[in-house]
């Protein structure tokens, strides 16, 4: 029987690019940088995912990431902006990415279905420390978690095993009776089941291809528990 259920948060149950393109909105604005959001957008949602591949694999800093992955974005969009410039707006965009808390269809709904049933639920993200604990608390995620284990808490990142090891000490869980759930089928799904975890990819578009557990929809986990 399962008795923990890990979560990814972005992507997963954080609806991270309606989040995110909100937040470039903001900053755009304020900042009166000339940019067509929309077009920009279709450039920097593969970039932003190549850097935290990356990112991921410890190839490029904390520091890298936030810097490169915008100023890309704009070169690629067409428009230079100077190095000064772009430093500010990936400021700005980390403080206000979570300001804006949309999740996924069905995630509350799902969240307290598995309270009832009397299962401990737990975060394990590669997200930023200084953000994530506030995305949980501003979209009212916080209280059904009881742990939440960030990547820069451990060290690594996932997939990596050691990420897993921790979030399952400090939940105090057995892996026999964890199962964990996120939409990176490298990070969440390939290194939980590389540690010994069950798992269920999320893949809202079904643009991944997975022949094991896999879910559209949050309203379809229930067939798991």
């Amino acid at each position: 029987m399962i008795k923990d259920v890990f979560f990814d948060l972005d992507h997963t149950l954080w609806d991270f690019e309606k989040n995110s393109a909100l937040a470039f909105q903001d900053i755009f604005k304020k900042n009166r940088v000339p940019v067509d959001l929309e077009h920009f957008l279709t450039h920097y949602v593969p970039i932003n995912f190549k850097y935290w591949k990356l990112f991921r694999e410890e190839k490029i800093s904390k520091e890298d990431l936030r810097f490169n992955r915008l100023n890309e974005a704009m070169l690629a969009s067409g428009y230079t902006i100077e190095p000064d410039l772009i430093h500010v707006l990936s400021q700005a965009y980390i403080e206000h990415l979570p300001l804006n808390n949309h999740l996924f269809d069905g995630v509350e709904q799902m969240l307290q279905e598995l309270i009832k049933k009397e299962l401990r639920l737990h975060i394990i993200t590669n997200g930023f420390k200084e953000v994530q604990a506030i995305k949980l608390k501003r979209s009212n995620l916080s209280h059904y978690f009881t742990t939440l284990t960030t990547s820069e808490d451990v060290g690594v990142k996932k997939p990596n095993p050691a990420i897993f090891e921790h979030a399952l000490n400090k939940a105090n869980a057995e892996k026999q009776q964890s199962i964990m759930i996120g939409d990176n089928l490298e990070a969440d799904i390939l290194g939980a089941e590389s540690f010994g975890l069950k798992s269920i990819l999320f893949d809202p578009e079904n643009k991944t291809p997975h022949t094991g557990n896999k879910i559209l929809h949050f309203n379809e986990l229930k067939q798991f528990f």
